[in-house]
């Protein structure tokens, strides 16, 4: 089966990893300009966001249900929620209205990334392809693509409230191309009151936590220690979140050819300890070059950890637990965006971002030897 085939069998979820890469992207790239628009200092600011960041956690916690009362259109109407929250975000003049419109796009994004996750898992199972990587890579590349176009507009003008007219078009475009119908397998009962294996659910959340971290940590340090630790300039400091984000979607690409060739929790377990190498290289490198290369080389790793893990579970347990496990793993994972920015900076001001890295390169190789293996003895692949 070719490349064309695996894009037209997972074309519907895929709308959805496109639309949710494209609007943080956006989101992001005018950042700055929207903070100064509701004039938040960063302490506020910062609230706002970890509200927003609830959202999407009880989004994920009650997607199985939102699949439930829409079926085939949750994806779709999660897009364009997300749609609407973020042009609300971006006509803000208050903190309270930006909080609001986060708060919105947030739940819808929690809503959809979770649905797209177990749709990816079921048609794995239906065609018998590996296609989550390959999803979650177009994800990495939407995301570039609207970081790109967005900063192209900011640097002829463009404002904010232009640029979310611009993504909101974009968004229901790719909302009417989620349109799917939901699984001939779905319930009619209530999702997810089936028990499942509760060990195998916080073995597969750990795996795809450190993963988020290991991003987290990477997008939100790494320009900071290239400009603060190396003595990199400005644009060398922008080099690393941007590095990371073109290699994961290199990397992802990478495996999803890898997964039809050697055992999935064998792939994890090299890149973890892959990436694991690169965060080390990155955190003990004397150069910005050196530092450059260990980020490239931790992007490329850690890009297939989190989207395997979620295959794996989708594959282990029965399709009525499926989305329902999924779910639980986001939620898990997902925790990673709460914890992690306050952990990396009490070590950094604590001992340094050497050290802050270094501890993120060490918990990967936790996962890789722990983790990972012990995930492999429960699912027996």
């Amino acid at each position: 089966m070719t490349f064309k085939q695996d894009l037209h069998l997972s074309r519907k979820p895929l709308a959805g990893f496109v639309a949710i890469g494209a609007a943080w992207a956006t989101y992001f790239a005018q950042m700055p300009v929207v903070k100064a628009q509701v004039g938040a200092t960063d302490a506020q600011y910062g609230m706002a966001l970890l509200l927003a960041a609830f959202g999407a956690v009880a989004a994920m916690w009650l997607a199985p249900l939102c699949r439930r009362l829409a079926g085939g259109f949750a994806v779709s109407l999660g897009i364009v929620v997300v749609a609407i929250g973020m042009l609300a975000a971006g006509t803000s003049n208050t903190l309270v209205l930006l909080t609001g419109a986060m708060l919105l796009a947030s739940t819808g994004s929690g809503v959809v990334d979770v649905l797209i996750n177990a749709r990816v898992s079921e048609i794995e199972e239906t065609s018998r392809r590996p296609l989550m990587n390959l999803n979650h890579a177009l994800y990495s590349f939407a995301y570039a693509a609207g970081a790109l176009c967005t900063g192209a507009l900011r640097q002829a003008g463009v404002g904010p409230e232009a640029s979310f007219t611009l993504l909101l078009i974009v968004l229901l475009v790719l909302a009417w191309a989620a349109r799917d119908v939901a699984p001939a397998d779905e319930p009619s009962g209530q999702i997810g009151v089936a028990p499942v294996s509760r060990p195998l659910v916080l073995l597969t959340g750990g795996i795809v936590l450190i993963g988020f971290l290991t991003e987290a940590a990477t997008e939100g340090w790494s320009a900071l220690h290239l400009e603060r630790t190396l003595d990199g300039g400005p644009g060398e400091g922008a080099l690393g979140p941007a590095t990371l984000g073109l290699t994961m979607g290199l990397g992802r690409l990478g495996g999803h050819i890898l997964t039809a060739r050697m055992r999935d929790t064998t792939l994890m377990m090299g890149a973890a300890l892959f990436s694991a190498c690169g965060v080390a290289l990155a955190a003990l490198a004397p150069t910005v070059l050196l530092g450059l290369t260990g980020f490239a080389l931790a992007g490329l790793g850690i890009s297939v950890v989190a989207p395997l893990a979620m295959a794996l579970i989708g594959r282990a347990v029965p399709p009525a637990q499926r989305l329902f496990a999924i779910s639980r793993v986001s939620v898990i994972g997902y925790g990673a965006f709460f914890f992690g920015p306050p952990l990396m900076g009490l070590v950094a001001e604590g001992f340094g971002l050497r050290s802050a890295f270094l501890l993120i390169s060490g918990l990967l190789c936790v996962t890789a030897i722990v983790l990972i293996p012990a995930l492999a003895r429960r699912i027996s692949v």
